[in-house]
This record gives structure tokens, sequence and C-alpha cells, in this order.
């Protein structure tokens, strides 16, 4: 079963957390208020599915600061700002760092509906990307060292005789290694090979 997605809301006005609270409840989502930006850092589990919803304007560290602690952490959670003025610079500060949408309070139902539906559907697929991601690592950290070497050069599009020249060793050892790797990364042909060495960021080795 999927985990409930769940939106932290994160705003220094009590009234507008039970409100909002509320609304969401009804929509079916978990809520998770917070009236104080660090108590939502100290608190924060980027494991759980789930978008933020965060006030601009707050004491001590606002919005946008958030939205900064979180990149410099290596979170990625899709963020949507509540502020009570309209702020054409903050907002676009905002969607350049990553924002899924600004909006200006008193918030519609619609509006604020819509942006999670956005938000959910950006979470889902950056968490597909992290399990594809892991998965290649974890692939990638099986093969032997002489493997991953006969990898890069591969990518590298050496073939398997200028491969044999380049580490010293006979060609047909060449084609048992490339055969193992293949077969450890789960890939048919060169082509997928080589689309998986470089999202694992494994660049060609020339001579």
């Amino acid at each position: 079963m999927d985990r409930m997605f769940t939106i932290f809301l994160v705003d220094d006005d009590a009234g507008v957390l039970k409100a909002l609270g509320r609304l969401l409840r009804v929509k079916g989502y978990d809520v998770q208020p917070y009236t104080s930006p660090h108590a939502f850092l100290a608190d924060h589990d980027a494991s759980v599915p789930g978008c933020a919803v965060l006030d601009v304007a707050m004491p001590g560290l606002d919005g946008l600061g958030l939205q900064q602690a979180l990149t410099a952490e290596g979170m990625s959670r899709p963020i949507i700002f509540l502020t009570g003025k309209g702020d054409i610079p903050t907002s676009v500060r905002a969607m350049k760092a990553g924002a899924v949408d600004f909006l200006t309070k008193p918030v519609s139902e619609h509006s604020l509906l819509e942006a999670i539906a956005l938000a959910e559907e950006q979470d889902g697929k950056s968490r597909q990307v992290q399990v594809e991601m892991s998965a290649i690592a974890a692939r990638i950290t099986s093969l032997t060292p002489r493997e991953r070497e006969v990898l890069t050069h591969v990518v590298a599009g050496r073939m398997n005789k200028q491969i044999a020249g380049d580490l010293g060793i006979v060609e047909k050892t060449i084609k048992v290694h490339r055969g193992r790797v293949m077969e450890k990364l789960g890939v048919r042909t060169i082509v997928d090979l080589v689309r998986i060495a470089e999202k694992a960021g494994i660049r060609g080795k020339q001579p």
C-alpha cells in the first residue's frame, strides 16, 4: 500500500494552520503543522512522501530561508509558498529556486489543491528517479575493479581489441569481462550499457 501523501504546513499564524489543516485532512491528506521553521527542520524526514506549504514572512527564518536550508541539506521536497501580499521579486526568487507555486493569502481552495496535486506528481517522479538511481548504484558496486575499468573503456567507444591492447590482456578476456558487466547491470545492448553508465556518472576513459 502506498504511503499517504503528507502536507507539511509551516506558518507562524496558528489560525492559518488550523484552517488549512482542517481543509486538507478532509481532502484525505495527512497534515503535519508547524508554527516554527526551526521546529519543522528539526522534525523533517525526507523519506516521507509529501510537500511543504510555507508562509513566506515568518520571524527568524523566513520561507525562502527555509527553502534554502532544505536545499543545502540535500533534501528534495516540493514547496508551495503562501504570502500575505503579492511580492513579485520574491515569487520570482522562489520559483527559480524550484518552488511548485507561489500563492497569495487568502488562498482559494481550488488554487491550493491544484498546486498540491502538482507537487504530489513532482514528488512521485522524484522518488521514482531516486529508486532507479539507487538500483543502478547497487549494480555498479557489484562490479569488480577490472570490470569497472573495462566499462569505462566501453563507454568511451573503444573496441574489444583496443581495450585489450590498452590493458595488456587478451581480447577473449575482455569479451568475458564485458559480458559479465552487461549481465550484472541487466542490459543486453551497448547502447543501454552506455545509458546506465551515464546515469551513474561514469565517463568514458580514453587511453
